[in-house]
């Protein structure tokens, strides 16, 4: 998967797949499932570091955790989530850490915002790096929401995401991912754009989804968004792995002769 064929599945009307992933483990995993695009999150500041937010997330945290993917992942477009204060303070700090992220091996980054960030974007796109933008409840910006909340439900903010989702294609962004708003407002967006949108809590109009894969699996269940529909429930079987194997040391059933060396 690359760039130019990730906006080619739009005209084709093909849905795009992105699930999250944060290590080599789970790339390789996502890869052999068919996966063809990982995001690199910054969720992995809550599901993997325990965080409330995401705004305590690094650049070295998502260097580190890009590299784990990307050294594994073959067949994928890999993106990397620019994390809190890595973009926002000059346009030449933005490219710089952009650039950081293809150096360990990233095919694209994602940064949050519209009209602020359109200066970034085409910074960033200026000198050949792709650029995924996301609108909506954006999580860098939890506190000025006052919480995790649905965005663009008032004509003028679903007026002003609209027009965020346009100026983010006149910079040079390949895609937008729509986190958290209205479905009939995620499909107006699509309509507009000739850029895929990607949406998370968007409804089903989008050109293509993505999920947190902690998420996908069940295996994170302190807080579950309505938008989040569990495939599989991880966590319960691995409590229940971890309790067996508990049980039989202190019962004395593990290990046996044939997990003994002679």
């Amino acid at each position: 998967m690359t760039v130019p064929e990730f906006q080619k599945r739009k005209r084709e009307g093909k849905k795009l797949i992105v699930v999250t992933a944060y290590d080599a483990l789970f790339a390789r995993i996502v890869e052999e499932a068919g996966i063809d695009v990982i995001l690199v999150g910054d969720s992995l500041g809550v599901v993997v570091q325990g965080n409330q937010d995401t705004l305590s997330v690094t650049m070295e945290d998502m260097l580190y955790h890009t590299r784990l993917v990307t050294e594994t992942a073959r067949r994928a477009l890999v993106i990397a989530d620019m994390p809190f204060l890595s973009y926002q303070v000059t346009v030449e700090e933005a490219v710089r850490n952009a650039g950081r992220f293809l150096q360990v091996g990233a095919a694209a980054v994602k940064l949050e915002g519209g009209a602020a960030v359109v200066d970034r974007v085409e910074a960033m796109t200026r000198f050949g790096i792709p650029v995924m933008g996301h609108l909506g409840m954006t999580p860098q910006s939890v506190h000025r929401y006052g919480g995790y909340k649905v965005q663009g439900k008032e004509r003028e903010q679903a007026e002003a995401l609209m027009a965020d989702a346009r100026a983010l294609e006149s910079a040079g962004a390949f895609a937008v991912v729509l986190e958290a708003i209205p479905s009939d407002l995620a499909q107006a967006i699509t309509q507009a754009l000739t850029i895929p949108t990607i949406g998370i809590g968007a409804g089903p109009h989008c050109d293509g989804q993505v999920l947190v894969l902690y998420d996908l699996l069940g295996l994170f269940d302190e807080f579950v968004p309505k938008f989040v529909k569990p495939y599989a429930h991880l966590k319960a079987d691995a409590l229940q792995a971890l309790r067996r194997y508990k049980e039989e040391v202190e019962l004395g059933k593990f290990p046996t002769d044939s997990e003994s060396y002679h």
